[in-house]
């Protein structure tokens, strides 16, 4: 995980404090907000759960005062407790959307944004999208406002490029901060360091022990704890293979700075490599490193779910109030038109009563025609879905010889879900005709369970008004087929599924707490036939892949 994040969030501060007076004036003033306060001082002290429902308390307050600078501010600092998490892909989704609160045109939101696009090319990073991270970080450096935020992001784009074996761009820009940064300074050792290690990437015919000599000499005159344990990293590295005595002594060194600044991650990589690097330490080791993995490991998914139950919530309880608003109008409109109508009404109730006899006995003609138009419906659906279908399978059991199990099983799941949409397509035309959002919903809920926890938020109706028929049924069989494969394979207790309508286009985002994707470029049949329902409408799904970690899945598609 970048280290820099929490170098990053004290300069984000320190840019509030060092903003030119003419961009201070168009600022709008922070209101006073207790959820604020109290989720940075959260922040502060760690506690990355709470302090993320409180941004989001913050956040909510924000928005019924209309302040979207703040707003802003609320979702840089909850991207900041989901990658601290280590949330990565969450981190990203939660920092752009504070971009639709910001003005890039407004020069008192430059440094804002610079923070925002950094921290969304660190998580590009740590999950190795490289091409991603660096784009963002280009953009966090346009629109850097002081020269030590443009340092920082220029450091940072120089690691990636580093990452992505591009070493000529990366020294050469390394080369260039370099010689801006303080000499002496804890990020003059930050970039020799790094500046270091890409020379050496780039040819191990370069010497660069003097150049971590000397970084690490200014991080400990500097009492740079985050610093030293970098260079006690780099250095276990470079003496990896050959100087076991040293690459031993540095690994030890940094286990123990790691331990002081409890950074979990270091402890592991430390822990790793004394366990590979000596019998003597791997006995010493092991149970430690297994233990605490296992450990940071749950932290992060607790967290993640943890993120996801609050955004749900909150969705929840915005979508609530909305309805009450929705039910107080209609109720004050029910009774002013019933004052103004009861003359009317009274006269009306003879006439009512007349057309209400004639009205019902239509009705009750047309039902029975209904009914007997449904159930040839009905008829013809099972002859031609669910008699055929079965006939194909029986052909194919007596006259092959190698009966392909798995892919007779599949063709009797296909039938049986044909089967379950005719009698949905009978309870549906017999009783009223549901809202697509209903349908959706019951579609979704149908997988819960009591061992299974299925959230739905954003699936209002209003969200379908816009989209067609075709769009809505390729919808439907995406979705479902995510939910059969997370049932079948996932092993997952806890499925979120969230709708937004951003624009000219629907963003569908699903994420459950399974095995996840294998680390494949290929997928199955079911996966294929997803992509192509969502390109065929012209939209896109994105997987991110996480094996063992649960799996994360987005589908934007266009609103005509």
């Amino acid at each position: 995980m970048h280290k820099i994040s929490i170098i990053l969030f004290l300069l984000f501060g320190f840019l509030f404090s060092c903003s030119k007076v003419e961009q201070e004036r168009s600022i709008p003033s922070l209101k006073t907000n207790a959820y604020y306060e109290k989720a940075i001082l959260l922040l502060n002290a760690g506690k990355i759960d709470s302090s993320f429902l409180y941004f989001e308390k913050a956040k909510q307050q924000f928005l019924l005062v209309k302040d979207s600078f703040n707003v802003a501010r609320s979702l840089i600092n909850m991207g900041i407790n989901q990658y601290e998490g280590g949330d990565f892909f969450g981190a990203q989704e939660t920092s752009l959307e504070a971009t639709k609160y910001l003005d890039s045109k407004n020069l008192a939101h430059h440094y804002v944004l610079c923070y925002l696009y950094n921290t969304i090319g660190n998580s590009a990073d740590e999950m190795q999208q490289y091409d991603q991270a660096i784009s963002y970080y280009k953009l966090a450096i346009q629109y850097s406002t002081n020269e030590a935020s443009n340092l920082l992001c220029k450091n940072n784009l120089a690691v990636c490029l580093r990452n992505v074996k591009r070493y000529d761009e990366s020294i050469k820009l390394s080369e260039e901060i370099l010689v801006k940064a303080p000499k002496g300074s804890s990020d003059y050792a930050k970039f020799l360091n790094n500046l270091a290690k890409t020379q050496w990437a780039s040819s191990h015919s370069y010497n660069p022990i003097p150049a971590y000599h000397t970084a690490l000499n200014i991080r400990l005159k500097e009492n740079d704890l985050w610093g030293q344990n970098s260079s006690y990293a780099t250095l276990s590295k470079y003496y990896e293979g050959r100087d076991m005595d040293s690459s031993i002594y540095y690994l030890s060194k940094q286990y123990e700075i790691a331990k002081k600044i409890k950074s979990a991650d270091d402890q592991l990589n430390a822990l790793r490599g004394l366990v590979q690097i000596n019998l003597i330490y791997s006995q010493r080791y092991l149970k430690t490193y297994l233990t605490l993995n296992d450990s940071l490991q749950n932290a992060r998914t607790l967290a993640k779910n943890q993120f996801a139950l609050i955004r749900y919530e909150s969705e929840k309880s915005k979508a609530q109030n909305l309805v009450l608003e929705k039910e107080n109008e209609k109720k004050e409109s029910h009774l002013l038109i019933q004052r103004i109508g009861i003359g009317f009404l009274l006269f009306s109730i003879v006439l009512g009563v007349f057309w209400y006899k004639k009205r019902k006995q239509r009705l009750e003609l047309e039902a029975q025609n209904k009914i007997k138009q449904n159930q040839l419906h009905l008829s013809k659906k099972i002859h031609d879905v669910v008699a055929n279908g079965i006939y194909r399978v029986m052909t194919e059991i007596e006259y092959k010889e190698d009966i392909d199990r798995e892919g007779v099983l599949d063709k009797l799941d296909d039938m049986y879900q044909k089967s379950r949409d005719i009698s949905h397509d009978v309870e549906e035309q017999t009783v009223t005709e549901a809202s697509y959002s209903e349908k959706l919903s019951d579609l979704l809920k149908s997988f819960a369970s009591d061992h299974r926890r299925v959230l739905i938020a954003g699936n209002e109706p209003d969200l379908w008004t816009r989209l067609n028929k075709r769009t809505k049924e390729e919808v439907s069989h995406v979705l479902q087929e995510l939910m059969v494969n997370m049932k079948k394979h996932s092993q997952a207790d806890q499925v979120v599924i969230r709708f937004e309508n951003q624009g000219n286009q629907l963003e569908i985002f699903y994420k459950d707490n399974g095995i996840g994707l294998a680390d494949s470029k290929t997928y199955g049949k079911g996966l294929s036939n997803m992509v192509s329902r969502i390109e065929g409408i012209g939209g896109e799904i994105i997987f991110v892949k996480e094996e063992g970690k649960g799996l994360s899945v987005k589908i934007n598609i266009p609103i005509l």
